[in-house]
């Protein structure tokens, strides 16, 4: 009778010392793994508005919804059909012609904030903050902030520390690009108010090929700092082009016929508070002036 208790004895003893290493095991919390300042995707352009959409997310089909979209876009294309048989943006043929400035972006109410994006470092993990409100006087854009060097501790990005201000994409009826023609001008007007901080102009303009569509053209923009505002004018011929912030070796005059977008980045690596006021960005017609290009072209095809 003592032979079926000396065989059930192992197995006893050997399901204790299982039961006693899971007891261990759970016990002790398994190592946290490093979590990134951000998830690894696709390249996205410093002041892009960012789609927080999720790949499963339900689209609303509601009738509702439909019919608001297609009496908005029946509205713009009607407006279109209208502006064409009155001149060019609205305007009489001849007034067009004969036309020196343009005011492009202005601000004289809250509404027009809308249709600027301000982004920072802040996106990738950094610690630079940006913010965009109206001056005292309302008539103003009043761009200010804090600008952080600090790189992100994710084990990827050495470098940080930028604070931009774009404007958006305007858009035409059934979600079609606005351009602005601005080829019968030469000149870009800015009426500015900074804090002496060195800035960088960035204009957009439609692209052709799905690898131009990080190409943008820049130029410095040098506040000299103090209360009063400095009248900024910039030849289009000094604007010279980039991708993903790299100067390209080829390089071509800024092509006005179709500007999207234009910005403000700050990016000087100096930590502290900034600030930006903004009256108007205009264009203007300077007749004294005659370069096409301030910088070399080469030529594919060198003549022999």
């Amino acid at each position: 009778m003592s032979l079926p208790k000396l065989t059930r004895l192992p197995s006893v003893r050997l399901l204790s010392s299982i039961q006693h290493h899971q007891l261990l095991l759970s016990s002790i919390a398994p190592p946290a793994a490093p979590r990134r300042a951000v998830s690894q995707g696709e390249y996205r352009r410093p002041g892009q508005p960012k789609e927080d959409k999720f790949p499963g997310q339900p689209i609303n089909f509601g009738f509702s919804k439909g019919f608001q979209g297609i009496k908005k876009h029946f509205t713009l294309l009607k407006k279109e059909f209208s502006d064409r048989w009155v001149g060019p943006q609205g305007k009489p043929l001849l007034e067009h012609m004969l036309e020196q400035n343009r005011v492009i972006w202005e601000f004289r109410g809250p509404e027009s904030l809308d249709q600027w994006t301000v982004s920072s470092d802040r996106e990738i993990g950094g610690q630079s903050e940006a913010y965009l409100k109206l001056g005292k006087n309302m008539n103003t854009c009043f761009l200010s902030g804090t600008l952080s060097s600090t790189p992100p501790r994710d084990g990827e990005t050495r470098y940080s520390g930028y604070c931009t201000m774009r404007s958006k994409q305007s858009r035409v009826s059934f979600d079609r690009k606005k351009h602005n023609d601005l080829s019968s001008f030469n000149t870009l007007h800015l009426r500015v108010r900074g804090d002496g901080r060195p800035w960088m102009i960035n204009i957009a303009t439609e692209t052709y090929f799905s690898h131009q569509k990080d190409d943008i053209y820049n130029y410095f923009l040098y506040t000299r700092g103090g209360p009063y505002w400095q009248d900024v004018k910039i030849p289009f011929s000094k604007f010279f082009l980039t991708n993903r912030g790299r100067i390209q070796d080829d390089q071509h005059p800024l092509w006005l016929d179709k500007v999207n977008t234009i910005g403000f980045t700050l990016g000087d690596k100096a930590d502290g508070p900034f600030q930006l006021e903004i009256d108007f960005v205009a264009v203007c017609k300077d007749y004294a002036h005659t370069e096409e290009f301030a910088y070399e072209v080469y030529k594919r095809n060198p003549e022999i």
